[in-house]
C-alpha cells in the first residue's frame, strides 16, 4: 500500500515537473533587437546620433549584466535606403536573424507600413521616434507600441504655448514636409487653431518635398505675403537647410518663427539661427533640462555622448534612451509576473499595458490603446556666452495627458469640440 502510495505520489510530481517546464520559458542567450534608422540621406543628422545613443545603451546595459543577465545585441536598418528595402530588411530580422524586439522607426511613413508588418509577422515593435497618431487611432494591435508621445502631444504644446505667451497674431503659414507626419501635423494644428483663434487667418500651406533642397519658392512667397507666424514642423536635414535659406533672405526680421521639432536641429544651424524662435523639443527633451541638469546620469550620459560624437544629444537620442528604458522595464513586468520566470512574447505585450518609464525627463505610462503619454517641452531661442549656438529660456514643461485625444476617440474629432481659451488656460511648469 504504501509502495502504491509512493509511486502515484512521483507520476503526480512528474506531471507537473513536465507541465511546468512545458510552460516555462529558458532564459535566452542572447535578445535580438533590430533598430530602424537614418544613417544616410539628409535625415541621418538625426539618426546618427540615434544609432550612436543605441550603441552605448546596449553597451552599458550589456556591462550591468543585460536584462536578467541576458544581453542584448543590437543591428541597424537603414530607412534612407528607401521603403522597400526597410521592410524587406525588418522581414529579413525577424525571420531570418530572428530579432526578438524591434525598433521602428523614425518616419511616421515608413511606420505606417512596418506597423501592419509587425503585426503579421507577430514581433513587438517600439515605435521608438515616428509621430503621426493615425497608426494607434485608425487600428488596433497586439504587438505594436509607442514609447513616445504622438503627433497630437507634439502638436497641440507649440500652439499652447504661442496663444498663452505671444498671443497677438493675425496671420499665420506653415511650411511642412509632404508625408505623414507634415500633413498630420499641420491638421491637428490647424483644426485646433480654428476652435481657439477663429479670427487668425491662414495666408500659406505650402508642403515642399521630403528631402528638400531649395526653399527659394517657398521663401519668396512668404515674403511676399509677411505672415505674423509661421510654423513648420519639419525636422532634421530639410528644417536645417529652410532655416538657412531664410535666414540669408531675412524672413526672420519679419516674421515669428514656430518649430515644433527645433530642438534636434539647434546646435547644427549655430548662429544661423536668431534669438526669438519658439522651440519644440518632440516631448521634454533637451540636454539642458531644467529638471534632470542636476541628475547625475543625466550629467554623465550627455557628457559620454558628447565625447562619442562631439555633439550634445538630441531628441532622437532621448527617444533611443526611452526605448531602452521600456525595454527593460517591461522585461522586469513581465518576468515579476510570470513568478520570475522568463516571459513568452505574448506575456511581454501584456506587460506593455499600464507599463510606466522614464529616460531623462519624466516619467512615461503606455495606455491600454498602446500609446504612450509624454511631456512637452517649448521654449526661446537666445544667445549664451557658454555655447556657440543658442540655447532655450522661457521654458514650459506641459503634461502629456493635457494635450491626447482619450483613449479611443479620434484627436481631430476630439481637437474640433475643444472650448474657446482652452489652450491658453494650460499652466505648464515654467523656468527662467
Amino acid at each position: 500500500m504504501n509502495t502504491q502510495r509512493y509511486l502515484k505520489g512521483a507520476l503526480v510530481a512528474a506531471a507537473m515537473l513536465f507541465a511546468n517546464s512545458a510552460t516555462a520559458q529558458e532564459k535566452p542567450a542572447e535578445i535580438r533587437i533590430g533598430i530602424t534608422t537614418y544613417t544616410s540621406g539628409a535625415a541621418s543628422v538625426f539618426g546618427v546620433p540615434a544609432r550612436a545613443a543605441a550603441e552605448m545603451l546596449a553597451e552599458n546595459l550589456n556591462a550591468r549584466g543585460g536584462i536578467e543577465g541576458v544581453p542584448v545585441k543590437i543591428s541597424f536598418i537603414d530607412e534612407g535606403a528607401g521603403l522597400e528595402t526597410v521592410l524587406t530588411e525588418y522581414r529579413r530580422q525577424v525571420e531570418d536573424v530572428g530579432a526578438d524586439i524591434m525598433f521602428g522607426s523614425v518616419s511616421s511613413g515608413v511606420c505606417n507600413k512596418i506597423a501592419p508588418l509587425a503585426e503579421d509577422l507577430e514581433v513587438i515593435n517600439f515605435m521608438w521616434d515616428c509621430g503621426t497618431q493615425r497608426i494607434l487611432e485608425d487600428d488596433d494591435y497586439d504587438y505594436v507600441f509607442r514609447t513616445q508621445a504622438n503627433a497630437t502631444q507634439e502638436t497641440l504644446a507649440p500652439l499652447a504655448y504661442l496663444l498663452k505667451y505671444k498671443p497677438d497674431f493675425k496671420t499665420i503659414a506653415v511650411v511642412n514636409q509632404d508625408y505623414a507626419f507634415g500633413r498630420d501635423s499641420w491638421e491637428i494644428f490647424l483644426t485646433a487653431l480654428k476652435t481657439q483663434r477663429p479670427d487668425v487667418e491662414v495666408v500659406a500651406e505650402l508642403f515642399p518635398a521630403f528631402g528638400a533642397a531649395d526653399f527659394s519658392a517657398e521663401v519668396s512667397r512668404l515674403q511676399a505675403l509677411k505672415p505674423d507666424v509661421i510654423l513648420s514642423m519639419s525636422w532634421g536635414g530639410d528644417l536645417d537647410t529652410f532655416v538657412r535659406q531664410a535666414q540669408q533672405r531675412g524672413l526672420f526680421e519679419q516674421s515669428t518663427f514656430i518649430f515644433g521639432l527645433g530642438e534636434s536641429s539647434v546646435e547644427r544651424l549655430g548662429a544661423t539661427l536668431p534669438e526669438g524662435v519658439i522651440i519644440g523639443g518632440r516631448g521634454d527633451h533637451y540636454f539642458r533640462h531644467p529638471e534632470q541638469i542636476n541628475n547625475p546620469d543625466f550629467v554623465k550620459f550627455n557628457e559620454d555622448f558628447k565625447a562619442k560624437t562631439g555633439s550634445y544629444p538630441i531628441y532622437s537620442v532621448y527617444h533611443m534612451v526611452q526605448a531602452f528604458a521600456a525595454l527593460e522595464a517591461v522585461y522586469a513586468k513581465a518576468i515579476a509576473e510570470n513568478g520570475g520566470e522568463w516571459p513568452e512574447k505574448d506575456q511581454i505585450a501584456e506587460a506593455m499595458n499600464g507599463l510606466e518609464f522614464q529616460g531623462f525627463g519624466r516619467p512615461l505610462v503606455v495606455r491600454e490603446d498602446n500609446q504612450a503619454i509624454e511631456a512637452q517641452l517649448i521654449g526661446v531661442t537666445t544667445s549664451s556666452s557658454e555655447f556657440p549656438f543658442k540655447v532655450l529660456k522661457d521654458i514650459a514643461i506641459y503634461d502629456g495627458a493635457d494635450l491626447i485625444a482619450p483613449v479611443g476617440e479620434n484627436s481631430i474629432e476630439w481637437i474640433s469640440q475643444f472650448e474657446a481659451g482652452k489652450l491658453a488656460e494650460i499652466n505648464p511648469t515654467t523656468f527662467d
